[in-house]
């Protein structure tokens, strides 16, 4: 299995597992919390049947990467990617990046630049900034980030068997979008991941994007279900899409946090479509994806 080394803690290594397959325009995907890069399981075969390459990673803390007790913010994440894309020698790429993995694309090019980047996608991501201050008025009350703490360190498998409830709206698509094994499944590999990166991670989601957003200056294509739960439209996907300079915004209608699976034909549709134009094709557009 391929890994790559991105540090040190202790008298062991810190390393990333990844999958590289196909060939052609490499689509770099990054997944999100509590998941591993095997959550993209719907859209890496539409990817590598369209002719690009292909590269999913597993986060520091989950899937089959190193479980250090160190590294849990955006700028290490950031760094983390760097690694991985100096590594496989990546140029031209695709970053997409799912809920948490949105901030590793922001926090990415605000840091690196744009230079390797050809393309920039956001699934149900986290920026712009969650927390809600004096001069962020739309955002969350930090209580809420509290309160997921202490759910996290009281009993971290019962948090995910809530948290999946609104990951996937299971109160309106179970037995329609979204199957009992698949919410078991994804209950699994959440079970698997570090504790500590569980309860990290979660202060990350306050991290303020809103700079790295506007320096992004590739072509830039932001998804998002009017449904979501666990990220709000209102309070990320709406405003992401703002900040990015000619940006597409995608709206899955009755979407919840995890369209990459409920809405996936739709996703999957979208992003090829999206992937396959050029700068001026990506202008500004406003769709709405229908059911």
């Amino acid at each position: 299995m391929p890994y790559v080394t991105v540090g040190k803690e202790n008298s062991g290594t810190i390393d990333l597992f990844y999958e590289d397959h196909g060939s052609g325009k490499p689509v770099v995907l990054i997944h999100g919390y509590p998941l591993s890069g095997a959550s993209w399981e719907k859209q890496v075969p539409a990817l590598l049947d369209t002719g690009y390459r292909v590269i999913a990673y597993d986060r520091r803390g989950f899937g089959k990467s190193s479980h250090p007790v160190t590294g849990y913010n955006y700028d290490t994440f950031a760094e983390d990617l760097r690694r991985l894309v100096t590594r496989l020698e990546l140029h031209d790429l695709a970053l997409v990046g799912f809920s948490m993995g949105g901030g590793e694309v922001a926090r990415y090019l605000g840091k690196f630049g744009s230079q390797d980047v050809s393309q920039a996608v956001f699934i149900s991501s986290v920026p712009p900034f969650l927390l809600k201050t004096a001069n962020n008025p739309e955002g969350v009350d930090g209580s809420v980030f509290d309160g997921i703490k202490k759910a996290v360190i009281e009993d971290r498998f019962a948090f995910f068997s809530e948290f999946f409830k609104n990951f996937f709206n299971t109160d309106l698509l179970l037995g329609k979008r979204v199957s009992d094994q698949v919410v078991q499944a994804s209950w699994n590999v959440a079970a698997g991941a570090s504790p500590t990166a569980s309860l990290a991670c979660v202060n990350t989601w306050l991290e303020d994007f809103r700079k790295d957003l506007a320096q992004i200056d590739v072509p830039t294509l932001v998804i998002h279900g009017d449904a979501d739960r666990i990220l709000p439209i209102a309070a990320s996907g709406l405003r992401t899409a703002k900040l990015i300079k000619g940006s597409r915004l995608q709206v899955v209608k009755d979407g919840p946090h995890c369209v990459t699976w409920t809405h996936a034909d739709q996703v999957n549709r979208e992003l090829l479509a999206f992937l396959g134009e050029s700068w001026m094709d990506t202008q500004p557009s406003r769709e709405r994806i229908e059911r």
